[in-house]
């Protein structure tokens, strides 16, 4: 793609390549606990965290960029904290899984955000795996024989398993490529919006795919988390910009 240049550019600004270290942790601490969450048998869990995900991003917005909150974000995030709370007591356990997912990922988000404006999708993410790359080489030598991977003569694995562990790095290097160049481009509002997709499939696959249980507690949970999402996507639509037509930039290629 002819992004040496960019990518030179990148590394030779001491500063920016911290900033991209520190997102490059945080995204893969986020992967780390996502596929412990799902291995484990708690995709709802996941599931919950990327919902609670946009409500953290509201309330980093106001620890860290000391935006005001507005009436309709203040009653969002209390009945999201309710929320947590009532599937925290049900589940006799703190739901760790889904705050850390949705503390990482919103952490991230803020990262990608300082940086994008000057640096491109395709580069940013380079960095960020010039980054985890030794982290990853270093888990594989402490998991040694223990995987999964080319492991032959035992039910549901062979290559058909192999080129599907695959897959998932190239379906997840694809989703950050479009989640960095779309955070350069689109208003908060419509990145939102956007993330409720991936826990909603989330939480179908945990019903009705993988049968994990959904006791009343865990439900009354995620009912009040969904009430909160609600408040708090018509309060961004009522304060989005009236008027003017919002310009698009340009898109590099991906």
């Amino acid at each position: 793609m002819r992004g040496w240049r960019a990518l030179g550019a990148v590394l030779r600004d001491r500063r920016m390549v911290a900033t991209f270290a520190v997102a490059a942790l945080l995204v893969g601490a986020n992967w780390l606990i996502y596929v412990y969450a799902v291995v484990s048998g708690h995709v709802n869990s996941a599931s919950l965290g990327y919902y609670i995900n946009p409500l953290f991003t509201v309330l980093l917005g106001v620890v860290v960029l000391g935006e005001r909150l507005r009436r309709l974000q203040v009653v969002a995030l209390a009945v999201a904290a309710v929320a947590v709370v009532v599937i925290g007591v049900g589940m006799g356990e703190f739901p760790w899984i889904s705050l850390a997912l949705a503390a990482s990922f919103g952490l991230y988000g803020l990262v990608k955000k300082r940086a994008g404006a000057s640096v491109d999708a395709v580069t940013g993410l380079t960095v960020e795996t010039m980054v985890l790359a030794p982290l990853g080489l270093v888990a594989l030598l402490v998991i040694g024989g223990s995987g999964t991977f080319g492991v032959r003569g035992e039910e549901a694995l062979g290559l058909g398993h192999d080129l599907l562990m695959m897959s998932t790095g190239i379906f997840t290097a694809g989703a950050l490529l479009l989640f960095a160049a779309g955070a350069r481009r689109l208003p908060l509002f419509a990145m939102g919006i956007l993330q409720y997709i991936a826990p909603t499939l989330m939480f179908a696959l945990a019903v009705w795919q993988f049968g994990e249980p959904m006791p009343t507690s865990r439900w009354a949970g995620f009912v009040l988390v969904w009430v909160a999402l609600v408040i708090i996507t018509w309060d961004a639509w009522s304060a989005r910009p009236r008027r003017g037509v919002a310009q698009v930039e340009p898109a590099e290629p991906v």
